[in-house]
């Protein structure tokens, strides 16, 4: 089965626990295809470059799937038709990245830095 990434940015103003929701959602989806979630991620709430629907910012959630192109079809109808979320990205990989993406590795990066860093 091919690999993807699908990558979702939802509204401002759910809670963490509703994105979370979102994303076992897709991993759901996922599941009644044969496929399987190999890591799910949440980036957090952050700065959009522009505003889109009326939002500012955003909650961001990647998921790192093994599915065939059908469960892919599904994911991006369902979230074209959910209000929650705003944006979505679903790209084919030739292979899933081990550890953690380039956005939790810029996250602990910047976690040495600050007033509470020892220098």
């Amino acid at each position: 089965m091919p690999f993807y990434e699908h990558v979702f940015i939802a509204r401002q103003d759910l809670s963490q626990a509703q994105v979370d929701a979102l994303a076992e959602t897709v991993t759901n989806v996922i599941g009644e295809y044969k496929g399987t979630v190999h890591k799910t991620e949440t980036w957090g709430l952050k700065q959009l470059a522009y505003k889109i629907a009326k939002n500012r910012k955003g909650h961001y959630a990647m998921l790192s799937v093994e599915a065939p192109g059908e469960a892919v079809a599904e994911i991006e109808r369902q979230a074209a038709i959910n209000e929650d979320i705003i944006r979505w990205l679903t790209i084919r990989v030739d292979e899933l990245e081990k550890g953690p993406s380039v956005m939790m590795r810029k996250q602990e990066r910047r976690g040495g830095r600050g007033r509470d860093s020892e220098n």
